[in-house]
């Protein structure tokens, strides 16, 4: 039996993000569980290094998580041949140029989305990687949420006939830091530091879309910034450069039509922070994060347009809860494992710096649809 022990170069694992669900709930929890099973009895076991700019914030969580060693020095990081692989929770303009370090050393790359702040960024850092000739991924982790497995089920299965449409709803209410805390960084609203939702979420809905309805061809995007003025971490008052809500509509190769509200400026009433319903001829679906539920034609009511009675339907008692028929692990967690085998045992990996690099090309054509006031087409990506 052999034991692959992976160093793992950790850069930007400080934030919520990074500590929660990379370092703890995937990394930590590998380590925890003994490694990851192989055939024959052998196993991957992760040993990450902790590295940023603070030294204080990386001592407290390594020592607070039983994490060995930590680092403020990137570069004698990546000069160590212990360490084979690089991932990449900084925010987003930190990203490509730590990464092309990382390539030029010669590590296997994993890293959060966006991968860069613009598209040519996206895709010479997919360049640089297949050149060197190391192996790379980047973080799709909606397709690794219960909810979505669902989904995907139901379409592999052909239980929604021909797909009509797919409406998506994403968001919830960021207070703006005077009264309550904000639960995001000021960042985020500031365009010059890489912030707004069309840029965080749109690298979401690419390979979302892509991977469970089809490929994306078209889009119309509407952005809009509601909240003008927030109230950063230390209390002062900053103006709002960047959108906090966009309106978009998809078109798929397949001809599904897609409508994507995602704001951090509404109120949920609705059974998650993210619920995507999908219509088609022989049945319809709902899923959220983890839940997924069903209405098939033979089930559907028969509404009659009647506003002078009150509504004799309770449309919510009358869909099916798709049932979980299997254990659901952590997303990420998931999509760790799968990179980690892919670079130990060369299984397959199809969510590289080139998948990474469509989510950029989105957010960029969504906001230039915005910009321009129309439907914007997405042509394929090359390196």
């Amino acid at each position: 039996m052999t034991v692959h022990t992976i160093g793992i170069i950790m850069n930007g694992v400080t934030g919520r993000m990074g500590t929660n669900q990379h370092l703890i709930r995937s990394i930590l929890a590998i380590r925890n569980q003994g490694g990851i099973a192989l055939p024959h009895g052998d196993s991957i076991m992760p040993d990450p290094i902790l590295v940023g700019r603070q030294a204080n914030k990386l001592q407290a969580l390594a020592e607070k998580h039983g994490v060995a060693r930590w680092s403020t020095d990137l570069g004698a990081c990546l000069a160590d041949p212990y360490y084979t692989i690089y991932f990449d929770a900084q925010t987003t303009l930190r990203r490509a140029e730590s990464v092309k370090q990382a390539i030029a050393a010669g590590k296997h790359i994993y890293v959060e989305k966006p991968t860069a702040d613009s598209l040519s960024e996206s895709l010479t850092l997919a360049r640089l990687a297949r050149e060197a000739g190391v192996k790379n991924g980047v973080v799709q982790d909606k397709l690794f949420l219960p909810g979505l497995i669902k989904l995907k089920r139901l379409v592999d299965s052909g239980y929604f006939g021909r797909i009509l449409s797919v409406r998506m709803e994403f968001g919830y209410w960021v207070f703006e830091g005077d009264w309550q805390a904000a639960q995001r960084p000021s960042w985020n609203y500031r365009s010059e530091d890489g912030g707004g939702i069309i840029v965080d979420m749109f690298a979401h809905w690419r390979y979302v879309l892509d991977n469970l309805f089809g490929d994306v061809k078209a889009v119309s995007c509407l952005g809009a910034t509601h909240i003008p003025q927030r109230v950063d971490e230390q209390g002062e008052r900053y103006a709002c450069t960047a959108d906090d809500a966009a309106y978009a509509t998809f078109q798929l190769a397949n001809g599904i039509i897609v409508q994507a509200n995602s704001s951090w400026a509404v109120r949920v009433d609705r059974d998650d922070l993210l619920t995507i319903q999908v219509d088609g001829t022989e049945g319809s679906a709902v899923a959220g994060l983890r839940g997924c539920k069903v209405q098939h034609r033979v089930n559907t009511p028969k509404p009659v347009w009647n506003p002078d009675i009150p509504n004799p339907f309770t449309f919510s008692a009358q869909w099916q809860d798709v049932p979980d028929n299997q254990v659901f692990e952590n997303g990420f967690k998931t999509q760790w494992e799968l990179f980690l085998k892919h670079v130990v045992t060369d299984s397959p990996f199809q969510w590289d710096l080139l998948e990474g690099a469509k989510g950029t090309q989105l957010a960029e054509l969504g906001l230039q649809s915005w910009a321009e006031r129309r439907w914007v087409d997405i042509p394929a990506l090359q390196l």
